[in-house]
């Protein structure tokens, strides 16, 4: 089953206790970001702990509610200029507001979730598997109907091997 529309803001936003993201890609082509990379590249930047989006004030809400939400993004350096972008533009002030943001930088090591996709997943029963094309445009979400134990482990080790993302941008 397709969640599109209001189906997936149902299920981004009627979690219980935790959604989790996995992130995989260099680039995620998203139209309504175009003018925010135009900017970050000509130079405008944030003030990442006082920024505020309908997103960080979500991430507030939802953390005031005792709910998690949380991500690793697999990344080998350099980085693109995309994920430059998103770590100045939407990681910075997401961990300020609460999200559990974690870096598994593969540049020097093997993957340990080779060939594993994009996925988010809510209180770790259900799962989105996220479609993308080779460049980063989305193509759709599809709600997985078999077991979570395979995600769910997934999950487990991304965050074992992962560092916090303020560590990794330190170092």
């Amino acid at each position: 089953m397709l969640l599109d529309g209001d189906n997936w803001k149902r299920a981004i936003r009627d979690f219980r206790s935790e959604a989790w993201r996995l992130e995989t890609l260099p680039q995620y082509l998203v139209p309504q970001e175009t003018a925010e990379i135009a900017a970050f590249r000509a130079g405008k930047r944030i003030d990442p702990v006082t920024y505020s989006s309908p997103y960080t004030e979500e991430l507030r809400r939802l953390r005031g509610e005792g709910k998690r939400k949380g991500r690793v993004h697999i990344v080998t350096r350099p980085l693109s200029a995309y994920l430059q972008f998103e770590f100045s533009r939407y990681y910075t002030p997401h961990v300020h507001a609460g999200e559990d943001i974690r870096i598994l930088d593969v540049t020097e090591r093997e993957n340990p979730l080779p060939d594993v996709q994009d996925f988010w997943m809510f209180d770790r029963t259900k799962v989105v598997l996220m479609h993308y094309e080779s460049d980063g445009t989305q193509v759709c979400r599809e709600l997985y109907e078999g077991d979570p134990a395979r995600f769910v482990e997934y999950q487990r080790i991304a965050v074992a091997e992962s560092v916090p993302f303020l560590e990794y941008v330190k170092g």
